[in-house]
């Protein structure tokens, strides 16, 4: 069974950093395209930024433009692992952040094959 763990959430100040871990077990981490998405109480859960699946390590990224310029994705498929790092971080930020893994780039939770339980991010202002 597919697990994804989410790790490295906290409070920060409004323009601080933080970097979110994923690490993924129970499956070939390599033939999954992964993704960050985050949901504030009341809300949808929202895209927030994704990588491709393994391809001869070419990778691409996609992602919203409320973090455009500020959010990076990375995976290290040796560790089992997707990264999200977060810089320049805003209160509007604030949101339980997941990872997810889906067989082909994905944008929708519906296309989601896989979830972690969430980490809480807070930005203070």
């Amino acid at each position: 069974q597919v697990q994804l763990v989410e790790s490295g959430g906290g409070l920060v100040q409004a323009g601080g950093s933080l970097r979110l871990s994923c690490a993924v077990s129970g499956g070939t981490f390599g033939s999954y395209a992964m993704s960050w998405f985050r949901q504030v109480p009341g809300e949808e859960r929202v895209f927030v930024i994704g990588i491709n699946r393994s391809n001869k390590n070419i990778y691409s990224t996609t992602y919203t433009n409320a973090v455009k310029g500020r959010f990076t994705i990375s995976r290290d498929n040796a560790k089992n692992t997707v990264y999200l790092q977060m810089n320049s971080l805003k209160p509007e930020d604030t949101a339980v952040y997941y990872c997810a893994a889906g067989h082909s780039s994905f944008t929708t939770t519906s296309e989601a094959v896989f979830w972690g339980q969430g980490t809480q991010v807070t930005v203070s202002s």
